[in-house]
């Protein structure tokens, strides 16, 4: 095993690690590589946001890292979220809505790429309760329902999602950070794992 750099010791650090566990991380270590200093910063930036608080912060992570399923970023998430206040019904929600997520944004991707009329007239049959009264607020799901959508690629579902917080007057920077932490949290999941 090589020997642990100062940069890659403080990013396992912030995750409660002190060994390299996968190939990757392995690689960039070898030589300290510079991207490490670029991934701890912009990892760091995902915690904190103008427009978001550090809850949904977490939230938004854990949402993400969930979708990604990227157990050390779960764990670090669920955490910071429950450290600034995330309840149990809040955690689970944001997991869940990356389940629900990842089946509409299939199913919608589909009808979108398709562009058949005759798909978009047969009923989904996807139970979406958990959109109708939302434990953390009708506007914070759909911003990790957007986030979600984003990390995806699912055009017709961020178009939607997008809508539906502008029509709640929702600031677009809110949106953008949003899609902005959701991109971090995803580039960190690539090298943390």
């Amino acid at each position: 095993m090589s020997i642990i750099s100062e940069t890659t010791q403080e990013l396992l650090a912030i995750f409660g690690e002190n060994n390299i566990n996968n190939k990757a991380l392995e690689i960039l270590n070898a030589v300290d590589f510079k991207y490490l200093r670029d991934l701890k910063l912009n990892f760091n930036s995902t915690l904190t946001s103008e427009y978001i608080s550090e809850k949904e912060c977490g939230l938004l992570g854990l949402s993400v890292a969930v979708n990604n399923r990227n157990p050390v970023l779960i764990s670090f998430y669920k955490n910071y979220a429950a450290k600034f206040g995330a309840t149990e019904e809040e955690l689970a929600e944001a997991v869940s809505c990356a389940s629900l997520l990842a089946s509409n944004n299939v199913f919608y991707r589909f009808r979108h790429f398709t562009q058949k009329e005759k798909y978009t007239q047969i009923p989904a049959r996807v139970r979406m309760q958990i959109m109708m009264k939302p434990v953390t607020s009708k506007e914070f799901f759909e911003l990790m329902s957007l986030a979600i959508s984003a990390v995806n690629g699912c055009e017709m579902c961020v178009n939607a999602h997008e809508d539906s917080l502008i029509k709640l007057a929702t600031k677009e920077e809110r949106i953008f950070d949003a899609v902005r932490i959701a991109s971090l949290v995803t580039a960190t999941g690539n090298i943390i794992y």
